[in-house]
Parts: structure tokens; sequence; C-alpha cells
């Protein structure tokens, strides 16, 4: 039953296509008690996603089970922030492994040659990112993977890890590509958005331009099976073109949006 206390928006029915929030009507000169509840919640959820930690050990336990990764388990490793408020106010420290990590990776990887592909698995701003799609993107992703005959390198799992780290991960591995799974910013609709960073020829002093960027991975977003069909493309042109970044555009819905097909284009 709707309040009588609230003088609905005439633009109510747009809020089906939309979690943003428009049309939320008025209590007097107010903001409905139930929107701004509603707000209040939001911020708390995208304020505890920024400070939740990332549990490494089970999502490694996790991920050596269901992925059955038992041949080539995943490795916890921590960036140079030694907690969460040192991550939050040195970005940077957030790009680097610590150098007990860097030893660690060196001596998983010990005189095996690189791999096509080091995947990096980092908390970011939103460990519950993480923990809600790291897996069911990975089941999507790695049939195709090996579909293709890629090699992997173990999977690395960073605490307190910014999207460069993985640079650093590649380097060290090898890798002639890496990709990075890790928690975006949240949002006051989207405290559990993951985003997908692929880079090139990893190596530590790269810059965003250098990556390739699938962003907003959740049920509510782009769904884990559309993601892993957009990453599949990028590194398979990757690997064709020998770059990521700006170079290599994301054409793998071009039949979709092409100027041909029936039915009216926006901007086109």
């Amino acid at each position: 039953m709707s309040d009588p206390t609230v003088i609905e928006n005439p633009w109510q029915r747009l809020r089906r296509f939309t979690a943003a929030r428009i049309a939320l009507g008025r209590a007097g000169v107010s903001q409905p008690t139930a929107s701004q509840l509603d707000f209040q919640l939001a911020h708390a959820q995208a304020r505890d996603a920024v400070h939740q930690a990332l549990d490494a050990a089970r999502l490694c336990r996790a991920m050596e089970s269901e992925l059955q990764l038992t041949d080539f388990p995943p490795i916890a490793l921590h960036s140079a922030a030694g907690s969460r408020q040192v991550y939050l106010q040195r970005p940077d420290l957030g790009r680097r492994l610590h150098p007990d990590a860097r030893a660690a990776l060196q001596v998983r990887r010990g005189g095996a040659p690189g791999c096509d592909l080091a995947i990096v698995v980092a908390d970011g701003l939103s460990a519950l990112a993480i923990e809600r799609n790291a897996l069911p993107f990975l089941r999507a992703l790695l049939p195709r993977i090996a579909q293709e005959g890629w090699t992997l390198a173990p999977v690395a799992i960073v605490e307190q890890g910014r999207v460069a780290v993985g640079d650093e991960v590649g380097e060290l591995l090898g890798a002639r590509a890496v990709l990075v799974l890790v928690g975006e910013r949240p949002g006051l609709s989207s405290p559990d958005s993951m985003g997908l960073y692929l880079t090139w020829a990893p190596r530590v002093g790269l810059t965003d331009e250098s990556r390739n960027c699938i962003s907003n991975v959740r049920p509510a977003g782009l769904g884990h099976e559309a993601a892993a069909a957009k990453l599949h493309y990028l590194l398979a042109q990757a690997c064709r073109r020998g770059l990521t970044g700006v170079q290599l555009k994301d054409e793998s819905d071009a039949d979709t949006l092409s100027v041909d097909a029936a039915g009216p284009r926006f901007l086109l």
C-alpha cells in the first residue's frame, strides 16, 4: 500500500529501468523516510565493503577444490601496504608486492618457463566483490582458457592489492599477459562490483593506457558468463596482436551493434 503522505514523482515508472535513486517522491519538502533510510543503508554497505578484510586462505582453499587447481594451487600474497589503513592512505604501496611476497613468488616459479596468462585476484576497494564474484567468474572463464590451450600460472591472491600489482606478479612469473580481478570502489547501489584488467607484457611501471578494463562484473551488472566471453575475446586479440590498452578495442559486440542491423540506432 502506498504511503498517502508521500507525493509521487511523475517519473516513477522509469525506476524499473535503473537502480539509480530517481523519482523518489517527497514528503513535504523532504525525502520520504523510506528513501532516506535506504540511502543510509546503502552508504553503510559501501563503507563496510571498503573496510572488509579478504579471507585469502579460505579463498585459496575454495579455488583449489571448486576449480580443481590442485596441480597448481593458488598462492596467497600481500602487497607492500601493511594494513588496510595504510592501503587506503598510500595507493602506491598497494601497487607493489611486499618483499616476502616477491620472494615467495620466485620460489614458486623456480626454474619453470613463462606462461601465457597469470591471473591475479586482489581485494582492491571491495573484498565483498571478490568473495561474491571471483569464483563464479573463473568457473566461466577457465574452460575457455583450456579450450585455447593457453598455459596458466598459479592464481595469485593479493591482499591490500591494487590493479598495478598484477604487473609485478606477471613480470615475476614470466607471463605474456596478466588478468587482474579486483574489487571496485563501491557505489551506493553496487558494493559488490568486480573489475577485470587485462595487460599484455606486464612489467612494473606500466600505466592505465596499457590495460583493457571490463567493469561492473556481478549478477546485477555484467553477468559472469558475459564477462568471461568479453575477456576471452580480448585475450585472444591480445595474443594475436601482441598488445592491450588503448590500441585494443572490444569489438565482440560488433555484429550486434552493426549499423546495418534492423531497428533504430542512438548516435550512430
